[in-house]
């Protein structure tokens, strides 16, 4: 973590591990076997993340299947509630919407933004571009803010 915004991450995750504590790893396994990478972050409002494309997320036509896509977003969504509500909190719902397909060794960037943050719940909006920069998914979440 290089740059001014992905020092505030580093920052603001380790206040989230030091309240929630070391039982709740943060980035999760879903994340890491994903191998997502953070690129820029502004804090409680958008992270940019980039994973990518594995061999066993990909369907027949050598694609990205689709519910690995969904997972890479949700995969971005879930750090940034967590960090927004400064809270644990958990997907009520995730739709997206593909538009294109994504090869095999692609590498795909992720940026998530918080649109409206309640005392309970958080809804998100993201794109999803490939590595030449053309938008290949787009997908909006809502989640529960879980009260501890």
């Amino acid at each position: 973590m290089e740059n001014k915004s992905l020092s505030v991450l580093a920052k603001e995750l380790e206040e989230f591990r030091q309240t929630w504590g070391s039982g709740m790893p943060f980035p999760p396994p879903c994340f890491t076997s994903m191998q997502g990478k953070f690129l820029e972050y502004q804090s409680r409002k958008s992270l940019k993340v980039s994973f990518p494309v594995l061999g066993e997320g990909l369907n027949p036509q050598n694609k990205m299947q689709g519910g690995f896509l969904t997972a890479a977003f949700d995969n971005v969504f879930g750090p940034l509630s967590y960090l927004a509500a400064r809270s644990p909190c958990t997907t009520l719902d995730i739709q997206t919407q593909f538009f294109r397909g994504i090869d095999d060794h692609e590498t795909i960037t992720i940026t998530a933004e918080v649109i409206a943050r309640g005392s309970n719940s958080i809804y998100m909006t993201a794109d999803a571009f490939n590595s030449i920069g053309k938008l290949v998914a787009k997908s909006n979440t809502n989640l529960l803010i879980v009260k501890l």
